[in-house]
């Protein structure tokens, strides 16, 4: 007797994830999580510029023209005496030069930023102011001849 055992068709067992798709898988994550993080650097590196003042040499030369008198010679210091605490850092210096005989000067505006390495220049700016009120300066007979 042949008896036929008629056998049900196996179901297939679940199949497990194999060490290398995990493996992938993780690879993959990281890359994105990586590549957000990323963005969200940039961002706030962005934001933070955003956040620092726009400093500019015409601020000290509004201030210097409110002056009736120029005196040759150098000046420097603080931006954050004329401007505020949030200016804290920056630095000015100018330079006043007789440029003609008849009170005419230049002056030379620098503002550096005392924050970052190397004090780069933020801004630089160069004005001619007529002063006849001014002491005589060297090339009227004054100091520095």
């Amino acid at each position: 007797m042949n008896i036929r055992l008629n056998r049900c068709p196996r179901q297939r067992e679940p199949r497990a994830f194999s060490l290398l798709e995990v493996m992938v898988a993780i690879g993959l994550f990281f890359m994105a999580v990586f590549a957000i993080l990323g963005l969200v650097s940039i961002s706030l590196q962005n934001a933070r510029h955003l956040k620092r003042p726009m400093v500019d040499a015409g601020v000290l030369a509004a201030e210097l023209s409110l002056t009736n008198r120029l005196i040759e010679g150098m000046a420097s210091g603080d931006l954050s005496e004329f401007l505020g605490k949030q200016y804290q850092g920056y630095t000015w210096t100018y330079a006043v030069q007789e440029v003609q005989s008849n009170k005419l000067f230049q002056v030379d505006f620098i503002v550096q930023d005392g924050n970052a390495y190397g004090r780069p220049v933020v801004s630089k700016m160069s004005t001619l102011l007529f002063r006849p009120l001014s002491p005589a300066g060297s090339l009227d007979g004054g100091m520095g001849r």
